[in-house]
């Protein structure tokens, strides 16, 4: 062995340690479904967080208002000490003479006191409201934790398929690029030989130039989807699984939109949340009236006092029980103008929760037309890919019998990975408007997106490593020599 090799030995592992060192406080990196990612964001999204804390402060607010109709009671003592002097002087006498005689007293003693009150609500309307309200601004509260989990679903999911939208349309712009690279090669060596002008070279280097610059923004896009998927999640994926080919793409059940409007009136947590906003305005009216009620409160009082005043031993005992009654009379007209407004806050309310239905009702009937349209777009956009295949062979060979030119053929190109981008984004479309579509009527669960889950296949996955997947193949490197649609 040479004498330099311990020495490379000690370089080389002077280098890897700070690349372990930084592997091992790298975020989490793994490869997951929909279901797997979706639960991450279920435990780990901020804002679902802050929707449970803010719920669990509403239920401690509850505790708070049933603790003043419980007894209350409070004890109070002292120790002390007093000290007093007491001075007093003689008037002087007539004619100056001297300063009659004086006398200085004080009394010194110790002392302890001790009280014990205990208070019982009989009567107070304005506590016992502010109970009931208490509990139902819970439910109020447990409606939007609902409101931001199922958005919570909503968003992972669009954002799952959107990486798997952003990676089959850049496998469309690869294609695209390297169909019209060759059809460029092609220009250029049929122009060295004469066969054609330079304006068809530089057609063709105008559309290869355009299809890099589609491709560039297309692995942007691939990209900024995946770290968009890692802001709800906290966590990074390597790859996520992909849709597979034979997905059924077909109309939404129930299969009318008035179904779909009569269980989200029922079900949407929107709707019910508005509804339940109703209620808690009418307590907030009921504890305004209370206002001009009486209370009753039971209480019972205890005081003991000692002391030690001219050496004398003994204490001071009572013993007070007894019912008060508080009428309120007059305050001002503030108790009257506290009515009225909330009076118009609860007027707000209703406003509020018919304007809720009328917009879930809107939204639930858009996304089933939505639906429904996507079921016959998918179709139109794999038949467009099949139209624009056998549009581009047909320009090719009049192309190669000089009855068709080079933009003809370039066009024809672009036209049919044009098709393939529309069907991919028809397909992903289809899936994250039926998603959205029951997110409005209230009734996307995570067992939704467990039967989504089904559709997705490890052998399709789509990883961020752009260099893996080249390895692994593209669906649509071989299309541009012999365009073929997906399966849908």
């Amino acid at each position: 062995m040479s004498p330099s090799a311990p020495s490379s030995s000690r370089l080389s592992l002077r280098h890897a340690l700070p690349l372990l060192l930084a592997a091992s406080f790298a975020p989490s990196v793994q490869a997951a479904d929909l279901l797997t990612i979706t639960q991450d964001a279920l435990a780990n999204s901020s804002s679902l967080n802050a929707s449970r804390s803010t719920f669990r402060s509403t239920e401690a607010g509850q505790d708070v208002q049933r603790g003043d109709l419980l007894p209350q009671i409070s004890a109070t003592g002292s120790l002390y000490r007093s000290d007093s002097l007491e001075s007093q002087h003689a008037a002087g006498g007539a004619g100056g003479g001297a300063a009659a005689g004086g006398s200085t007293s004080g009394q010194d003693y110790n002392g302890s006191s001790l009280g014990v009150n205990v208070t019982q609500v009989l009567f107070d309307a304005s506590n016992w409201y502010q109970y009931q309200q208490s509990k139902k601004q819970v439910g109020q509260q447990a409606l939007q934790l609902e409101i931001d989990q199922q958005q919570l679903l909503y968003d992972v999911s669009s954002a799952y398929f959107e990486i798997l939208r952003a990676k089959e349309v850049l496998d469309a712009r690869e294609a695209q690029s390297k169909a019209i690279g060759r059809q460029l090669e092609q220009a250029k060596e049929q122009f060295n030989v004469g066969l054609v002008a330079i304006t068809d070279v530089n057609e063709a280097k105008a559309a290869y130039d355009s299809a890099r610059a589609q491709l560039i923004s297309a692995r942007s896009d691939l990209q900024v989807s995946f770290e968009a998927l890692e802001r709800l999640t906290g966590k990074q994926y390597d790859s996520i699984d992909g849709l597979a080919d034979d997905l059924p793409i077909a109309s939404p059940k129930p299969a009318t939109r008035d179904d779909w409007v009569n269980l989200a009136m029922t079900s949407s947590p929107s709707i019910r949340y508005a509804e339940a906003g109703v209620d808690v305005a009418k307590s907030s009216v009921d504890i305004a009236r209370a206002g001009h009620l009486p209370t009753l409160n039971a209480y019972a009082d205890y005081a003991y006092s000692d002391n030690d005043i001219d050496a004398l031993r003994g204490h001071n005992e009572n013993v007070e029980v007894g019912v008060q009654a508080k009428l309120p009379i007059y305050s001002g007209g503030s108790t009257s103008a506290s009515v009225r407004q909330n009076t118009y806050s609860l007027e707000s309310t209703q406003y509020d929760f018919e304007d809720q239905r009328r917009y879930t009702t809107q939204q639930v009937r858009s996304l089933f037309t939505q639906v429904v349209n996507d079921v016959e777009s998918v179709d139109a956009q794999r038949e467009a890919i099949v139209s624009s295949r056998s549009a581009l062979e047909a320009t090719r060979a009049g192309y190669e019998v000089g009855t068709r030119n080079i933009v003809d053929v370039l066009n024809a190109e672009q036209s049919l990975y044009e098709s393939i981008s529309n069907y991919a984004d028809a397909r992903y479309t289809y899936v994250t408007d039926l998603l959205q579509l029951r997110q409005q009527a209230g009734v996307l669960s995570l067992d939704v997106i467990r039967g989504t889950n089904q559709w997705l296949r490890d052998s399709k996955r789509v990883s961020l490593d752009l260099a893996d997947t080249q390895r692994r193949g593209s669906p649509t490197d071989d299309i541009g020599a012999r365009p073929t649609p997906p399966t849908p």
